[in-house]
């Protein structure tokens, strides 16, 4: 299956041009109901992507900024935090052509499998319009707090999956 042929890598700076066309795939929908000529819309969007860039750079040191690959090709991105008491899966994307197709459920279901081993809890921020949220919560998340267009959404460990002391 594709799925199990994905591999994920460090993000490196060449890797910064496919991630920022990423963040533009990504936006490209609500940016169409805008009303900006296509030149604004490209200005925006890349100073979006930078200042998301620069966020997630000052507020995760020590994260993991990974690129998601297939047979080498890079398909998307992971970026997770492994903190003491909670994992934060800050943004995971993947182009069109390779969304519904199981690849970035196995990551997250990967993930939160790790998590629970090691007892630790997991959150993450989600548009109230991302159908991502079924997923989320078919995995367990829960709602937490509302800010603006985000949810906050929370997923215990699940303790028969913890490891023995």
């Amino acid at each position: 299956m594709l799925k199990d042929a994905v591999t994920l890598r460090a993000l490196q700076s060449d890797d910064m041009a496919f991630i920022e066309r990423l963040y533009a795939e990504t936006r490209a929908e609500e940016m169409s109901r805008s009303g900006w000529p296509a030149e604004q819309v490209a200005t925006f969007l890349s100073q979006q992507f930078h200042t998301q860039h620069a966020y997630y750079q000052a507020h995760y040191s020590g994260a993991e900024f990974l690129v998601i690959a297939h047979e080498g090709k890079a398909i998307g991105r992971l970026y997770r935090f492994w903190g003491p008491a909670k994992v934060n899966l800050i943004d995971i994307a993947l182009v069109a052509e390779y969304q519904k197709q199981g690849i970035g459920s196995a990551l997250v279901d990967e993930m939160v499998r790790r998590a629970d081993a090691e007892g630790l809890l997991v959150e993450l921020f989600v548009e109230t319009y991302n159908p991502a949220q079924r997923l989320y919560s078919r995995l367990g998340f829960a709602v937490i707090n509302q800010s603006g267009v985000y949810l906050r959404m929370r997923r215990e460990p699940r303790p028969a999956s913890r490891k023995a002391p």
